[in-house]
This record gives C-alpha cells, sequence and structure tokens, in this order.
C-alpha cells in the first residue's frame, strides 16, 4: 500500500500506544477519547492488514509487526518535529560550524576575543573565517556560506545590521623615514607614496580621497594591497606611508617598527557593524553566535578610581 494512501496522524496514534501501552493513557496524552484512539488503530489495522495489539492482562503488547515499526516511527517523528519546530540548541554540546566574516585587521585585533569567546561557551563548535572579499565574491550574506560579518556599509534589503564598535584611521610611516617625522605637513605629504588596503576588489577607504582632495593634496599610489597588515609590513620596509585601522598599529607598530604619524588630513570614523541575513533572523544556534560576538567585540568599561576612605 502506498504512504499516500495513509493518513499520517494514524501514525502519531501509533507511536504514542507504543509507548504508553495503554489506549486510556495515549487519549489523554494526545487530549482525545479513548473511542478515538481505538478507532484510529482499527484503521490502521486495516490499512497495515495486521491486528498491531494483543491483550494481556489488562494491558496490550504490541504485535512483532508494530514491535519492528516501533523504532522506526519513533525516530521519523521525532526527525519531522525537529525540522518543523528546529532543534533545541545548547551551546555547551553544539558540534555546529560557525563561519564569519571579517577583514583582517579584526581578524588580527578582535578575532582572539571572538575566538577565547568560542573556546569557553562552545567548546565543541568550530568557527571559520573569511576575509571580506571572500564574501563579496561568494554572494555576499544571502548566499549561505557565511553566518555574519563584521564590516562597515550601510542597510540593504534583507539584511539586518547593528553596530559594534567604532575605529579610526591613522597614517603610518617607518621609525626611521628621512622625511615624516612624528607630524608631516601637506608639503611633504604631497611628495611621499602611498599605500592603499581594498579589503576587496575596488573598496578602499570611503571618503579618504576626498579628504586628501579637499585640502588639495595629491596621493599618488604606489601599491594597492587586499589587507591592512600587508599595507604595514610593506611601509616598516620602504618609504611609502599608508592609512590604517588605529586598533591595528597598536597592536602591529611596535613590531614591525611603524608609528602613526599626525598630519593635516583629519582621521576617518568608521562604524563596524554586524552584519546578517534575515534567512537567519530566527535560528536559535545564530542568535546565540551573535551574542557572543557582541559581547567579545564590546568596548572594554573603564573603572572609575576608588575613592579613598575616610579615617
Amino acid at each position: 500500500m502506498s504512504l499516500s494512501a495513509i493518513d499520517l496522524n494514524l501514525l502519531l496514534v501509533l507511536d504514542t500506544v507504543l509507548t504508553e501501552r495503554s489506549v486510556a493513557r495515549a487519549a489523554r496524552r494526545l487530549h482525545v477519547t479513548p473511542s478515538a484512539i481505538s478507532n484510529a488503530l482499527a484503521r490502521l489495522r486495516t490499512a497495515l492488514g495486521d491486528p498491531l495489539f494483543a491483550r494481556n492482562g489488562r494491558g496490550i503488547v504490541p504485535t512483532p509487526r508494530a514491535a519492528e515499526l516501533a523504532p522506526v516511527l519513533a525516530r521519523a517523528l521525532r526527525d519531522l518535529d525537529h525540522a518543523v519546530h528546529g532543534e533545541a540548541f545548547n551551546p555547551a554540546t553544539t558540534t555546529r560550524q560557525f563561519s564569519l566574516a571579517i577583514a583582517d585587521a579584526g581578524q588580527m585585533v578582535r578575532l582572539p576575543s571572538i575566538a577565547t569567546r568560542l573556546a569557553a561557551e562552545m567548546p565543541n563548535a568550530s568557527l571559520r573565517v573569511v576575509g571580506i572579499d571572500t564574501l563579496l565574491a561568494g554572494g555576499g550574506l544571502a548566499g549561505g556560506e557565511v553566518d555574519v560579518a563584521i564590516a562597515v556599509g550601510e542597510q540593504s534589503s534583507g539584511m539586518h545590521l547593528e553596530p559594534l564598535y567604532r575605529e579610526r584611521t591613522v597614517l603610518v610611516a617607518r621609525q626611521a623615514h628621512p622625511l615624516v617625522g612624528d607630524r608631516v605637513s601637506a608639503k611633504v605629504l604631497a611628495t611621499v607614496r602611498h599605500v592603499e588596503v581594498h579589503v576587496a576588489p575596488g573598496k578602499g577607504y570611503r571618503g579618504l580621497p576626498d579628504a586628501y582632495a579637499r585640502l588639495g593634496i595629491p596621493r599618488d599610489i604606489a601599491l594597492v594591497v587586499p589587507s591592512f597588515s600587508a599595507a604595514a609590513a610593506v611601509v616598516s620596509e620602504t618609504d611609502w606611508v599608508a592609512t590604517l585601522p588605529a586598533s591595528l598599529v597598536a597592536r602591529l607598530g611596535p613590531r614591525l617598527g611603524i608609528r602613526s604619524v599626525q598630519g593635516p588630513v583629519a582621521p576617518l570614523s568608521l562604524t563596524l557593524n554586524l552584519w546578517w541575513h534575515e534567512r537567519t533572523q530566527t535560528n536559535p544556534a545564530m542568535v546565540a553566535f551573535r551574542d557572543l560576538i557582541r559581547r567579545a567585540t564590546a568596548p572594554a568599561r573603564t573603572r572609575s578610581p576608588s575613592r579613598p576612605r575616610k579615617r
């Protein structure tokens, strides 16, 4: 007999009676009358060609055919329930792989705290990190390959965003640069060459070219690289300069021998947002992962100085 000829609600009744081993208890669990359970079993007996249960004193026992169906029904109904309602998410036991898109500056500065929290709160989970160029090449967050992103940008259809933290830029040069000291004039800045970062094709710092143009300072681009860390490494061994995130310079500057420089161009102030697609808005695992990122990237709170005790 084709499965389409069987009312699937009858299989739920059978599973409940197999579990409870009682028509009366099955009726209470399903919030129906015992006669409704009996009628459902009668229809199943006809459909399957098997009595399904036999009397045994005051109770009932399944036939070999019903006993054979019991584990298959239980597993199928459990899987169907998970598919319809979503499986409960347990951070302590999940083995899920999460995915995050973030530029390399964030990978250097923010990722360690994200990884630390993930290890503590979701010890069996794993994390896949990609750059912004990989995210865009895969169709963005709508493509389904990446769960969340940390990036600049403006609201777009189907997307959710939430401000995470602020980042400012700094102009950097190597420690022993022959022309650039702790401060640099517009005249000198116009003579040096620049390293520019495009975290994705054609995507550099928005507003930086305009900031130079407003002051009439030409910007001679010597090199375009796909990462901030590559720009920092190049600046450390050339007489070129670059505009980089201040947090990255604080992390890498002492190691690479580069320093921030005060100049005529005002630093950019950028908001890094947490991005996710509508498709993951209500997923329990994604809700928990986004909350973990919020807490991991939250600015450290400064403690108020303690007041001296009165004697």
